[in-house]
């Protein structure tokens, strides 16, 4: 399924042992085709796995793929563009919502493009705990290589024009 373009949809992230992590309530299609979904939002209400929940302060951009294990969100700051990319699996979509497997490694960008690899604990924590293969351990060290390599060179999403080019396009009311 390819979700249209202004829908909205929800986000829901799992953890590996398939136990539901996060819940972004909505977020608005700007362009899916076979390989990347990316969508918008602000002030979007997030419910966690305990069913506590905050709003996200600033409005963001999200590059979800289908053959990529990560996911990379431009948040809008003040002074500038800063990025939380997700160790992630790549996406799939029903009826329900846009589904992935959380990994746990993150990376954040700051708007000067330094950046830094988080949550390494966590991911060695949950690697033997929930049982994660050698094949998939492999996977995501290498998505993450591929992931800071991208961020490095600056391309795809990794651009302020990119990223303000689909936000306008969301605050416009979409790409109709």
């Amino acid at each position: 399924m390819i979700p249209r373009v202004n829908q909205d949809i929800q986000i829901q992230s799992y953890k590996h042992d398939e136990t539901l992590h996060r819940i972004w309530e909505k977020a608005t299609v700007l362009f899916s085709d076979d390989n990347v979904t990316i969508v918008a939002n602000r002030r979007t209400k997030v419910i966690e796995a305990n069913g506590r929940f905050w709003h996200t302060r600033e409005p963001s951009v999200t590059w979800f793929y289908k053959d990529r294990w990560f996911n990379i969100i431009g948040i809008i700051k003040r002074d500038g563009i800063a990025y939380y990319c997700n160790i992630a699996s790549p996406y799939l979509i029903d009826e329900e919502a846009l589904k992935y497997i959380d990994y746990d490694l993150d990376v954040k960008v700051l708007n000067d493009f330094s950046f830094t690899t988080l949550d390494r604990n966590e991911y060695n924590k949950h690697q033997e705990r929930m049982g994660y293969s050698e094949e998939l351990k492999v996977i995501l060290e290498k998505e993450l290589l591929g992931l800071i390599s991208m961020i490095e060179e600056r391309v795809g999403p990794f651009n302020e024009e990119v990223v303000m080019d689909w936000y306008k396009k969301y605050k416009n009311g979409g790409t109709k």
